[in-house]
């Protein structure tokens, strides 16, 4: 295949890949794609996923393909059949979150089992420091099916034992225990040892026990102790699997232990230890239905086991691309495909890196429209929105366009016919605007009620930095966040500290303040002022670099929300109710709008055409 750099698709096909469609499977229809004229086939994630994952968005290991689909020789053959016929091949990639209900992720484990000291901590999008006290240094697990004491009671969580390690077990959930915490378990396996205590291995047990005690907090930050912890604890388990194997009266007396704390059903009081060593974790179990109002780590939208990741820091970029970044240099990957761009913490600095990146796998300069890959982006654009022309990417995904199709083939001439008929079916009238404003309010009240709230104390402390802003009640200003996001006309913002606020973000910011004041004149309209002037980087003259710097973190962590509460109150929500014709609510479509002219189509395609 002759070299291009980037080599553009002339006609894409589109694999979904997992256990029941495998790499072999993909490799047997290559020279059919062949003869429909495909260029590349387009992948959905093949990276390391959940064990029964259909989709393989819910990746567990960026850089491991995934087994159910297939193993590296499997792959191999696949692209070497791909090339034979002429062909390339976009995948899709997740950099955005990572799916966390699967022991397979080894860096969430690391998290549960760890806390704050993780090596892995820094990776995702946690906060430690939670308004809820309870939950600090700790990771809030809304996955029980009931309250937690009706589930520690019925038996339900259960400890087990396994060369050298302890872990809770909740159905087909299972979590690590705590080193430190193993000091639960191991004093009454020391208790039920008293007969042996004459014994070597006795003391070797003891010893064990006394080394725990020594190992660094899960509180710890300090880099060398935080890795400390991380060596000795192995350390320690492979004693303990060490001294089960040798002496098995050990064995015994653990197994025993775990048989004690995990209680008998019928006697509440019999959980009580092991409701203790459950308090002692990093994380905390709770009842699914306190997601909304507690969780404190971001999510993909509000899907509890898709944790995000902060692909922002250096070293979580890089952990997170190896493969990636191994296959566009070995020639098995042409283009790439983003998904979700909206939740990354700072989108245009990751298209640069990736671009960077892959220009130098590649082994050619960055060309100089920072283009060295073909790039696609899963991008929503709302109403008349425009990529950002900063992108080094090639284009969206697509929505815009199968909308503005859809929009051409819809008669504009029956929108007042079709709006009867739906009027007198629903029985009244329904203002497709104020019906998305509504549902954004519900979604942020109920579902993604956190995020918000986050956001409200975020801009309450900014408030305290200035007397003249201090007296604002921080009820007034998350009023005032919750109420800007409502009226947000498009998915976000995309702001960067540093850099000119370009003339779309500014009237995108100004018309959803304008509009929030004029729905809430109860609320003082400084307070919507001040909201406006953050969100813009107007900076008050009195801030020194830490409150500069706390000030750009709110903005670009509200850009980060919108696209959510946006996703849930139209897509999920108010494309559900407002059914006037269907074939207009598609993702990034408007309803709103009854066809599109063909010149109106084709001079809004004009604007946005990015020149490949």
């Amino acid at each position: 295949m002759k070299a291009e750099h980037p080599r553009i698709p002339t006609a894409t096909y589109r694999l979904q890949f997992n256990k029941n469609f495998t790499f072999r499977q993909a490799r047997e229809i290559v020279p059919y794609l062949d003869q429909l004229g495909i260029s590349h086939a387009y992948a959905s994630p093949y990276f390391q996923a959940g064990a029964e994952s259909m989709h393989g968005y819910d990746i567990t290991d960026h850089n491991k393909l995934n087994a159910a689909i297939g193993s590296r020789e499997d792959y191999d053959a696949w692209v070497a059949e791909l090339h034979a016929h002429g062909m390339g091949q976009i995948v899709d990639f997740v950099p955005n979150h990572m799916g966390i209900n699967d022991p397979q992720n080894v860096w969430w484990q690391d998290v549960l089992e760890n806390g704050p000291s993780s090596l892995y901590a820094p990776y995702f999008d946690i906060d430690w420091r939670p308004l809820k006290t309870d939950l600090h240094e700790k990771v809030l697990l809304p996955i029980l099916g009931d309250q937690y004491g009706r589930v520690l009671e019925r038996g339900e969580l259960k400890v087990r034992f396994d060369a050298g390690s302890f872990s809770l077990n909740y159905f087909d959930h299972v979590f690590p225990i705590a080193p430190g915490t193993y000091r639960y378990i191991l004093e009454l396996a020391l208790e039920n040892l008293a007969e042996f205590r004459d014994e070597d291995f006795y003391a070797e047990f003891q010893s064990i026990r006394t080394a725990l005690e020594y190992l660094p907090r899960r509180t710890e930050t300090d880099p060398e102790r935080i890795k400390e912890r991380a060596r000795e604890k192995e350390i320690i388990k492979k004693r303990l699997e060490r001294r089960c194997a040798e002496a098995p009266p050990v064995l015994r007396a653990i197994e025993k232990a775990v048989e004690t704390i995990n209680g008998h059903v019928g006697n509440p009081r019999s959980f009580d230890r092991l409701d203790e060593l459950l308090n002692a974790q990093s994380y905390r179990l709770a009842f699914w239905r306190v997601a909304a109002e507690e969780i404190n780590y971001r999510r993909f939208f509000d899907v509890n086991d898709l944790a995000a990741i902060r692909v922002e820091l250096p070293e979580v970029f890089d952990a997170a691309h190896k493969l990636l970044f191994e296959l566009v240099a070995s020639g098995a990957l042409n283009g790439l495909r983003i998904d979700h761009p909206d939740g990354l913490y700072r989108p245009l600095e990751y298209f640069e890196k990736l671009q960077l990146h892959c220009a130098k796998a590649l082994r050619i300069p960055l060309p100089k429209d920072g283009r060295a890959i073909y790039l696609i982006v899963e991008k929503i654009l709302g109403g008349d929105e425009q990529l950002p022309k900063n992108w080094p990417v090639h284009g969206t995904t697509g929505y815009d366009f199968a909308n503005q199709v859809a929009g051409v083939l819809v008669d504009h001439n029956a929108e007042g016919a079709i709006s009867k008929i739906f009027k007198r079916f629903i029985g009244h009238s329904l203002h497709f605007g104020h019906l998305v404003y509504a549902k954004k309010r519900l979604v942020m009240r109920i579902s993604l009620a956190n995020e918000v709230n986050v956001l409200g104390n975020m801009v309450d402390r900014l408030s305290e930095h200035n007397r003249w802003f201090r007296d604002y009640t921080l009820e007034a200003l998350a009023r005032a966040v919750r109420e800007t996001i409502a009226c947000f006309p498009v998915y976000r913002t995309y702001l960067e500290p540093g850099k000119p606020v370009s003339q779309e973000d500014r009237s995108v910011i100004e018309r959803a303040v304008a509009a929030a004041k004029r729905r809430n004149p109860a609320i003082e309209e400084s307070v919507f002022n001040f909201l406006r002037d953050l969100l813009l980087f107007r900076f008050p003259e009195n801030l020194d670099e830490e409150q500069r710097a706390a000030h750009a973190q709110f903005v670009l962590k509200f850009q980060q929300f919108t696209g959510p509460i946006m996703a849930k109150g139209l897509e999920d929500t108010a494309f559900y109710i407002y059914n006037r014709l269907a074939a207009l609510n598609e993702v990034g479509g408007d309803p709103h709008f009854f066809g599109l002219r063909v010149e109106a189509r084709l001079a809004e395609q004009s604007a946005r055409d990015i020149d490949p």
